[in-house]
């Protein structure tokens, strides 16, 4: 792995995983929507550019050996043709520049949203099946991205898809800031009975894994074509989790509860109101929230420590003191 394009590099894990690119002495390139004048100080080649653009990722594609595909529409509403049009068509074209640049490694960044189907999942490994009725857009162009990954697995082309699930960490401009403003608020609430376990994955973890895998097929591993979940060693109690960061924040622990039933129908009112208003404002609650919330989701990382050798190198307890002193001394979660 001598030179890299990063898509989303300007995003939380595609500026984490340059910034250890560039330690290693390798050759980056960023493709972003944006400059990021703090990755070009670095000697990061910055192309500020949309990868629905197919001429643009061949122009930057050229002579690249590895592709790390980080860049994404998140979040959980918006209009479906966006998220299908950058998930979706992104990816596609990322492929698709990739085999006519000669580009022979490509890593891709999924999530674990594209198995989870509304009911509640502990330890589940690789064979789970995709979503049937994934309830946001997200999730439903990322499990046609993945699949569209790994099926351009071939001689020409090696692809990994990663899964780090809730990804936190210093750096975080979006979950961690997001949990502190609403409890600061006081409009987060504990849904459904509190005991639910998940799965989070720290930023220096899942890039580990992202190097860890592109040098497994750079390798030639037989973990190419392949998904793999990346998280913690552990799931963590997702409500006590939260409660601890509030406490290092100074914020009233969540101690209100709603049952899940009544925040999935809300959810699933808020939508439809939203839908009909055409609304670009998130719902305070959708059903994938509230699922989320209020269901388990943790799964095995066998694979990933078998076929790649991942292991953590950052335990939560440690992950949770870096992310609490970054927050005090930038202030990101004011």
């Amino acid at each position: 792995m001598e030179k890299v394009l990063v898509t989303g590099g300007g995003g939380f894990i595609g500026k984490a995983l340059v910034g250890e690119l560039v330690k290693r002495g390798i050759a980056v390139a960023v493709v972003g929507r944006n400059p990021y004048p703090e990755l070009t100080a670095l000697g990061v080649e910055c192309y500020q550019g949309d990868i629905r653009d197919l001429t643009f990722l061949e122009r930057v594609m050229e002579g690249r050996d590895t592709v790390f595909h980080a860049a994404a529409k998140a979040g959980i509403w918006g209009p479906r043709e966006e998220y299908y049009s950058i998930n979706l068509t992104g990816t596609v074209n990322v492929l698709t520049a990739c085999r006519r640049k000669g580009v022979r490694q490509l890593v891709y960044t999924s999530t674990p949203s594209v198995v989870f189907d509304q009911s509640s999942m502990e330890g589940a490994d690789e064979t789970a099946p995709y979503a049937r009725t994934p309830l946001c857009h997200y999730a439903a162009s990322k499990i046609l991205a993945e699949k569209e990954v790994l099926g351009a697995q071939s001689n020409n082309l090696n692809t990994i898809a990663l899964r780090p699930h809730l990804v936190w960490g210093p750096g975080d401009h979006h979950l961690v800031p997001r949990l502190l403003e609403r409890g600061r608020n006081r409009t987060l609430k504990i849904v459904g009975n509190g005991t639910n376990r998940v799965d989070i994955a720290y930023i220096d973890n899942v890039v580990h894994a992202h190097i860890l895998a592109a040098d497994h097929l750079h390798a030639g591993g037989c973990g190419a074509g392949q998904a793999f979940f990346i998280g913690q060693d552990e799931p963590v109690l997702l409500w006590s989790w939260i409660n601890e960061l509030f406490a290092r924040m100074n914020i009233a622990p969540i101690t209100a509860n709603v049952p899940f039933i009544l925040a999935s129908v809300a959810g699933l009112g808020l939508e439809i109101l939203h839908t009909m208003l055409r609304s670009r404002q998130e719902p305070k609650m959708t059903r994938f929230v509230a699922h989320q919330l209020a269901k388990s989701h943790w799964f095995c990382h066998n694979k990933a420590k078998q076929l790649l050798g991942y292991h953590q190198q950052v335990a939560t307890a440690e992950g949770m003191d870096r992310l609490t002193s970054w927050l005090q001394q930038t202030g990101a979660g004011k």
